[in-house]
């Protein structure tokens, strides 16, 4: 028995190491420290960095060492003017050795892949950057649906309630006589209707919790807990109206990739040019030779003659038509990629104006249902005043609820629709989230 309720005890400790409160700024860090996605683009960013490496160790000398054993089976014959002569001896063996060492002095190509490469990791570096930036944004809008989705199952449970007491009341009021069945059965209908909304209310948490899980990258058995709500954000709401917003592109991922890769087709085209340049490079060798020794024991050849070389190798290149056609087709991607610059940043600019007027349209609603939220509270005390004292009727009380609940859906709707606004923006502005005071 002791051993049961220890286990019991561990059990429910476990459990409630498992429930996890968040707030958005903890959920983004955990989100952008355990996401694969990001994990994936940093990698990205060491793979483009050892390309890098990979190209300027071009220019480092080359060394190697070769060494062959050749065994003379029956040495070959030449004839001059009838005479006979032995290119060797029959049953001989010929060893060799040799050290070799080269270096490129001047290489064009070298130079430029190293450039291109640099483009690569600017590249890579804004492409992760541009993965943040979406994850940011997914992670945000997902913890506002879980917001959205628990204060609309708070306003439900708060309605049902109400109505269950109402139903409890009439119910009470029917048994002695006092009022009709026919405000029996409304309240009792009142009451059952909100139910299943608040069933699906419910399922909605339930959905939303996943959803913010899997992009956080967390398991689905640690419990995810809200300590905040969509009221919180109203007075962040109409102070963010306020504030100067710059709406440029300069900080736009999509522009900048767009920018990078311009700088790595120009930088391609240095390259192409590079192919008509000349190259040197320099080899060294030197090597030990043992000819014509009759046994196999290398040890017992003797005297080793060597020989050594330098050796400068200048290429130049002449014609080749193949060059002149990458030439070509480098001016049409360019040229490409100007025409999706320009039409990517009008639809992006479209963005921008479409958020600005949904944040614009969202703030205008939520203080006018914060107003509708306020008329529908004082429409409900004064219709449950008036059947209190029997000057009203429950199909009265009853709508005043309704009309109490949409409004405040409607109000938490709002609030929403313009958070989610300002994120999408902030993506389209490029706006990078800081942890511990560090992009």
């Amino acid at each position: 028995m002791t051993v049961l309720l220890c286990a019991g005890v561990h059990a429910k400790a476990q459990e409630a190491a498992e429930v996890l409160t968040l707030d958005l700024n903890k959920a983004l860090e955990i989100a952008l420290s355990d996401n694969p996605t990001i994990k994936v683009a940093e990698e990205e960013i060491a793979l483009k960095k050892v390309a890098y490496k990979e190209a300027w160790q071009g220019l480092l000398p080359e060394a190697g060492l070769t060494g062959t054993l050749n065994h003379t089976i029956t040495a070959a014959e030449i004839n001059f003017g009838g005479q006979s002569f032995k290119m060797g001896q029959d049953k001989s063996n010929t060893a060799t050795g040799a050290l070799s060492i080269s270096l490129p002095l001047f290489a064009p190509g070298v130079y430029r892949a190293m450039s291109i490469t640099k483009a690569d990791i600017a590249l890579a570096v804004e492409k992760s950057r541009a993965s943040k930036l979406d994850l940011v944004n997914q992670v945000t809008k997902a913890y506002y649906q879980m917001m959205l989705a628990q204060d609309s199952y708070s306003v439900l449970q708060q309605s049902y309630k109400v109505a269950k007491e109402n139903y409890d009341v009439v119910n009470e009021k029917y048994k002695q006589g006092m009022v009709s069945e026919f405000d029996k059965i409304s309240a009792e209908v009142q009451m059952r209707s909100v139910k299943p909304n608040l069933i699906s209310a419910a399922n909605a948490v339930t959905l939303a919790g996943l959803q913010l899980k899997v992009l956080m990258g967390i398991t689905a058995e640690i419990e995810l807990r809200i300590a905040d709500s969509l009221i919180q954000y109203e007075a962040d709401l109409f102070a963010t109206q306020l504030e100067p917003m710059d709406d440029r592109l300069v900080a736009n991922s999509t522009m900048k990739q767009l920018d990078l890769n311009r700088k790595m087709l120009e930088q391609n085209r240095k390259a192409l040019y590079a192919n008509f340049m000349p190259t040197l490079g320099m080899n060294y060798s030197y090597q030990y030779q043992a000819l014509n020794k009759n046994h196999w024991n290398l040890f017992d050849y003797g005297r080793w003659p060597h020989s050594s070389s330098l050796v400068f190798n200048l290429s130049v290149p002449l014609y080749k038509a193949g060059n002149f056609t990458k030439l070509k087709t480098n001016r049409i991607q360019i040229n490409q990629l100007e025409q999706n610059r320009i039409n990517t940043e009008r639809k992006l600019n479209m963005q921008v104006t479409s958020y600005r007027n949904s944040m614009a349209a969202s703030s205008e609603q939520v203080a006018s249902n914060k107003e509708n939220v306020l008329q529908a509270k004082k429409a409900v005390e004064i219709a449950g005043k008036r059947y209190e004292v029997g000057k009203g009727t429950v199909l009265e009380l009853n709508t005043s609820q309704v009309q109490l609940t949409q409004a405040e859906l409607t109000y938490n709707q709002s609030i929403y629709d313009y958070l989610v606004a300002k994120a999408d923006l902030d993506q389209v502005l490029g706006k990078d989230y800081i942890i511990n005071g560090q992009k």
